[in-house]
């Protein structure tokens, strides 16, 4: 970031010596409190980014905050307070942004929400919910973020910034009994490709990543609401009579046997921060599960 970082000779050096190209940028994780999101917190802040962690859960964004700037010895993340369904509530988190660092290199739209269930029996309320956070909620996050970053690149016309979607394996193929989330999430990919023609001219680069199953996060292994427990109820694996076999019927579709980590995700942010020549991608971080044509 040029606010904060060093001479580019400096930069350069640094790459040379294998330091993340994520060094001393200012980055946001929408839903950074938990889950997916707080291990791509600790993993930017590991390797040397300003982080701000944006949730609904401002208690669990501001007591991990205090966490790791205790750890760092530093202050290198900063809590808001983000429904990013509102306007008028994504707005003032940019706006809070701008007058505290200035700008922001990266923003990562992770906030994300699953209601599984069949076609037949789905309340509207419920796909509706699914939609408005999955869908609406990252055009909402793009078109503040990308004003902010359009004015960074106005003074030299060369300043690249991030705009990453984090979607899902959901978004390339269809789910069974999982077509709210699924939709929402073929339909955000449709939206990176139209925002990455659109902001190129900014020198923002609109692009999603599409993450297998996180098996071992709150979303998979939540007691009560998890997709575990989801998927049994519903009956989506047959003749799956625990958790336990809905879990290792998911594995079993993995070629590499095992679900989706925190730093495989990360590892992909890495690649599309760095390259200068990709937008509009859709990256499948699914172990094998999902391969494009």
């Amino acid at each position: 970031m040029a606010r904060i970082s060093g001479k580019d000779a400096v930069v350069s050096q640094e790459k040379a010596q294998g330091i993340p190209a994520v060094k001393d940028k200012v980055a946001l994780v929408t839903g950074g409190a938990q889950g997916f999101g707080e291990g791509m917190v600790r993993e930017l802040v590991s390797a040397g980014a300003y982080v701000y962690i944006a949730d609904m859960n401002i208690d669990g964004a501001t007591q991990l905050s205090e966490t790791l700037n205790q750890e760092q010895g530093s202050t290198r993340t900063f809590a808001l307070k983000v429904n990013v369904t509102d306007e008028e509530s994504v707005e003032a988190m940019m706006d809070h942004v701008a007058k505290t660092t200035g700008g922001l290199d990266i923003f990562i739209s992770n906030a994300g929400v699953l209601k599984a269930g069949s076609v037949k029996e789905m309340t509207l309320r419920d796909f509706q919910f699914v939609t408005d956070v999955d869908y609406t909620g990252f055009f909402i996050c793009t078109k503040f973020a990308s004003r902010l970053m359009a004015v960074q690149n106005k003074p030299t016309g060369e300043y690249f910034s991030d705009i990453i979607g984090i979607s899902s394996k959901s978004g390339l193929e269809g789910s069974n009994k999982n077509g709210a989330y699924a939709g929402a999430k073929f339909g955000s990919i449709g939206l990176t490709q139209s925002f990455a023609l659109e902001l190129v001219s900014d020198n923002i680069k609109v692009n999603s990543i599409c993450p297998g199953n996180f098996l071992d996060g709150p979303l998979w292994s939540d007691p009560d609401r998890g997709l575990f427990v989801q998927y049994l109820k519903a009956g989506k694996v047959p003749g799956a009579k625990t958790l336990g076999d809905v879990r290792k019927f998911y594995e079993d579709k993995v070629p590499m046997k095992r679900g989706c980590e925190t730093k495989d995700v990360v590892k992909a942010i890495y690649y599309i921060v760095d390259q200068k020549y990709e937008t509009g991608q859709a990256v499948p971080v699914t172990g094998g599960q999902v391969m494009l044509n």
